[in-house]
């Protein structure tokens, strides 16, 4: 019998509509003749499943099921596709690890931890992992700040963003002190906790990875390209960047990344496709590999990083997906 599978969208933050997208990918990459797949959006506590007649119904919070013309409907399998709460930040994973529903993603402790960009860089930093320097500033504390101390320890330019969230949503690069606090102020509409992180200039790339009991898949990086400031939401979902799969990197760097990606993936031992960011700066003619993030629901519209590093690697998306849905059941 075919396994039913949930592909999980929605959530309460700005990525709303990011999401969504995610999910009409998603249902068009999995193998219909492997598996049942539903759309289920999630929004506050509105939950229900979007039929294939085009009707929804409500989800039952008590298992996961829904009616469907009389009949009670489970599934077997959760792909989480939300971007930011509460599918990236532990909170849906508690939920189904209560009701025994495998899911997508890693566990609520990961989920949790690199939903925090400023505890994830302090945690990989103990493995070695190189990533720039950061300020934490709460919102309790955020009239305090002492930004001469700020531009001592990150320096100039430096970005302010959410510690919490994605798509570069309340994400400011300042060149000037005196900017930092309405680039604070813009951050905390996000999260509560804002990072101020030091700037450090290279080439940014973007690498996935997934593993299962049989295999190491780590997919070819893709490099961004952009005359904006940085790789923002206009970048990532309005065209103004280009996109190089695999990235101009040496075969010597380009392994080195990849190693690092595995590492990263093993630290944290990770469950399902992630995505990792890096910055690759020069310093005396040697490539450093700089850690910026780990994307835990990483896009995934057909032209989202992870298709096309799938495609760059020869592989289909149906046979990826199905690698990660079956590794739970193996």
């Amino acid at each position: 019998m075919k396994r039913n599978i949930a592909i999980v969208c929605g959530g309460d933050s700005s990525e709303y509509m990011v999401s969504l997208r995610s999910a009409e990918g998603l249902k068009s990459f999995f193998d219909n003749d492997k598996y049942n797949t539903y759309i289920v959006l999630i929004r506050a506590n509105d939950w229900h499943v979007m039929l294939n007649n085009g009707r929804k119904a409500k989800i039952d919070r008590r298992d996961f099921s829904f009616k469907e013309d009389g009949s009670t409907v489970f599934f077997d399998y959760a792909y989480i596709t939300i971007h930011g709460t509460p599918g990236e930040n532990g909170l849906l994973q508690g939920y189904f690890d209560l009701i025994n529903l495998p899911y997508s993603t890693s566990g609520v402790l990961v989920e949790a931890m690199t939903f925090n960009k400023f505890v994830l860089n302090q945690y990989l930093r103990g493995f070695g992992v190189r990533v720039a320097e950061s300020v934490l500033i709460r919102k309790m504390n955020a009239n305090k700040i002492d930004e001469a101390a700020i531009e001592e320890k990150v320096g100039m330019p430096c970005f302010v963003k959410p510690v919490a969230g994605g798509s570069s949503f309340g994400v400011t690069k300042v060149k000037q002190r005196d900017h930092l606090a309405p680039a604070i102020r813009k951050a905390l509409l996000e999260n509560s906790d804002v990072m101020v992180e030091g700037f450090v200039g290279g080439i940014e790339i973007s690498q996935g990875i997934y593993k299962t009991q049989d295999k190491t898949v780590v997919l070819p990086a893709t490099e961004v390209v952009t005359d904006n400031e940085f790789f923002d939401y206009d970048a990532k979902y309005n065209g103004q960047v280009k996109e190089i799969t695999p990235a101009r990197l040496s075969e010597e760097t380009a392994a080195r990344v990849a190693k690092v990606t595995e590492a990263i993936y093993d630290i944290l031992n990770a469950n399902g496709i992630i995505r990792i960011d890096y910055i690759i700066s020069n310093e005396n003619g040697e490539d450093k590999i700089n850690m910026i993030e780990v994307n835990t629901t990483p896009g995934m519209t057909a032209t989202s990083f992870i298709p096309q590093q799938v495609r760059a690697a020869g592989l289909e998306m149906k046979d990826v997906l199905s690698d990660v849905v079956e590794n739970q059941f193996s």
